[in-house]
């Protein structure tokens, strides 16, 4: 799982190595229910990465590597200096509709096979975001617009999709938990939280998460992380990284790494 296009550098599918025998999910960054003016527009995304990530490219990647599929993430942390938050919608069923339609079109455009949901920030009482966002994904899912969906959470929103998961986990593929925003920096330290949010979700869905030159555990640590989860029998699945956007100075060393990591994880199953 690769975030991409999420910070304004012109980076270019094309340019992140791509292993065959990797299921690799390019997750654009951000599709956003909100006008150019960050006005909310009741369920209607629209997309908001780089302007290098075109439909064209996307058609192109997967083209030559059969094994990649594509995903928008909604919303994000914020739209240029705007915090973005989840909000109860009037009518929750236009609401759904109207990002079933909007993402639907996206979809087709940009040759789309999933969505991920990274809502940060919820009102104080929230009672719509599960309903909402569940039956959004199980339509989505159902008229065969889309095959994959991750969510990803944080420390500070787990209890919004930790509800959304047990009500909907069925149609949730992947758990894109952002690991570093829990401030472990030791492999050891790692693999507690990660049995924390296993607790909390479906340890088999959930993986390990590195954003590169940012916070949490960096460097070769966290591949010493990843083998220590495998001597504490977790089963390593899947690497998220955030994101293809900082990779793109020092040659995505982490994604390679991480690639060869799982490859080699699997063959040694």
């Amino acid at each position: 799982m690769e975030y991409i296009g999420a910070t304004g550098v012109p980076v270019k599918l094309e340019a992140v190595p791509v292993e065959e025998g990797i299921d690799f999910h390019f997750i654009l960054s951000f599709a956003i229910d909100a006008d150019p003016s960050g006005n909310t527009q009741n369920g209607k995304f629209s997309p908001y990465w780089a302007d290098t990530l075109t439909p064209e490219s996307v058609a192109a990647m997967k083209k030559s590597h059969p094994n990649v599929k594509a995903l928008t993430s909604l919303s994000g942390w914020s739209f240029g200096d705007k915090v973005l938050r989840w909000y109860t919608p009037d009518d929750t069923q236009q609401w759904i509709s109207n990002a079933f339609s909007s993402l639907s079109s996206m979809a087709q455009q940009y040759h789309l096979d999933g969505i991920d949901i990274d809502y940060e920030n919820f009102p104080r009482h929230n009672s719509s975001f599960a309903y909402c966002i569940g039956e959004l994904i199980t339509l989505l899912k159902n008229q065969s617009v889309i095959s994959v969906a991750t969510i990803a959470p944080y420390h500070k929103t787990t209890a919004p999709y930790i509800e959304l998961f047990e009500n909907y986990g069925d149609v949730i593929d992947f758990v894109n938990y952002q690991f570093y925003t829990d401030k472990v920096r030791k492999p050891k330290s790692y693999v507690e939280a990660f049995k924390i949010r296993a607790g909390q979700f479906d340890k088999e869905k959930l993986l390990p998460s590195y954003e590169v030159n940012g916070r949490g555990i960096q460097g070769d640590a966290f591949f010493d992380a990843l083998s220590l989860l495998e001597e504490n029998g977790f089963g390593v699945t899947g690497v998220m990284i955030f994101s293809a956007d900082a990779s793109s100075s020092n040659d995505y060393y982490y994604e390679r790494k991480s690639q060869d990591f799982l490859l080699n994880s699997t063959l040694s199953v």
